[in-house]
């Protein structure tokens, strides 16, 4: 998969939804980036290390029951300069899981491996992330419908300001990789 970096948020504090420059291009939300990059961006405060620490353990737990193709969209307000705009920091991160089921195993045999990690409230609590699912197997019909649905919810603040979000892979090639950075930055107290 090819990665891009990570547009710099705009004067209103979020990701543009598109190439300012060049709004008819494919580079448009969601921006495919690495993991790496991802950690390294956004690992800007010790609560924002927290919620990728949690991000890290969900794909962690992911990984463990077999789900390890497809990709993730990443938002909420994780993504923006939240700090700035509210004062406040973020509470979690929202990742829709684009995946798909491993070879002979079927949803409830997935779910029944680790009912926390698929159990929304549960997930929010353990991991600080705002997960939903999405299995890439789907009739296509619904499929498109939720992707559009994601799109269209992800594509906007609640005060309607148009903003980008981001999307990486579920391979776990690079998540040791992200988990020494994101630990190297924690120990050195923020993004370096």
């Amino acid at each position: 998969m090819s990665t891009i970096s990570i547009p710099a948020w705009n004067a209103q504090g979020v990701l543009s939804p598109l190439d300012v420059l060049n709004p008819t291009s494919a580079t448009r939300s969601p921006y495919r980036v690495s993991l790496t990059d991802f950690i390294l961006r956004f690992s800007a405060s010790p609560e924002r290390n927290a919620i990728l620490d949690g991000f890290l353990r969900f794909r962690a737990a992911l990984h463990g029951a077999g789900v390890v193709a497809g990709f993730q969209w990443l938002d909420g307000s994780f993504l923006e300069d939240i700090e700035t705009m509210e004062s406040r920091s973020p509470n979690d991160i929202d990742v829709v899981t684009f995946y798909h089921l491993p070879v002979g195993v079927t949803q409830a045999a997935l779910i029944s491996k680790d009912p926390v990690l698929f159990d929304l409230g549960q997930a929010k609590l353990t991991f600080r992330v705002d997960s939903y699912f999405q299995d890439l197997a789907a009739a296509s019909e619904h499929l498109v419908r939720s992707s559009a649905y994601w799109y269209s919810v992800w594509s906007h603040r609640r005060n309607l300001a148009w903003k980008g979000y981001l999307e990486v892979a579920l391979d776990p090639t690079n998540d040791a990789a992200a988990r020494a950075l994101l630990i190297s930055i924690s120990a050195t107290g923020g993004a370096p």
